[in-house]
């Protein structure tokens, strides 16, 4: 059984910094992009920020400067580091991959984690 698992998201205050991760398990042969993004009621999915398995990075405007996205692929693990946070960056944030498994190859996202700050 395939899946991602977030961990990470909580509540802090602005200004402040915090560091998602996402972890893949299961019977795994190999992972293409990884990536995060995020949702606020009413709008849709945003990327936020995208990783290809040679570490080629691409980040959306409003957190470019502010968050760095890294993996591990050895783990089998992205991450989002986020600095200098804003209200604004309050969402729910989901973890994609592109993987292949049994089945050849197929997206996979995350659950979701809350991230939520305040002023």
């Amino acid at each position: 059984q395939v899946r991602l698992a977030e961990s990470g998201g909580g509540l802090v205050q602005a200004g402040g910094s915090l560091r998602l991760s996402c972890a893949a398990s299961g019977i795994i042969f190999n992972i293409a992009n990884m990536e995060w993004y995020r949702r606020t009621p009413g709008e849709q999915r945003e990327l936020v920020a995208l990783i290809t398995k040679d570490g080629k990075t691409t980040y959306a405007d409003s957190v470019k400067g502010r968050s760095t996205i890294s993996r591990d692929n050895a783990k089998n693990t992205v991450y989002l580091q986020m600095n200098s946070l804003r209200p604004e960056d309050t969402a729910v944030y989901y973890c994609y991959a592109d993987m292949q498994d049994e089945s050849g190859w197929n997206d996979y996202w995350g659950q979701g984690t809350q991230v939520t700050v305040s002023s």
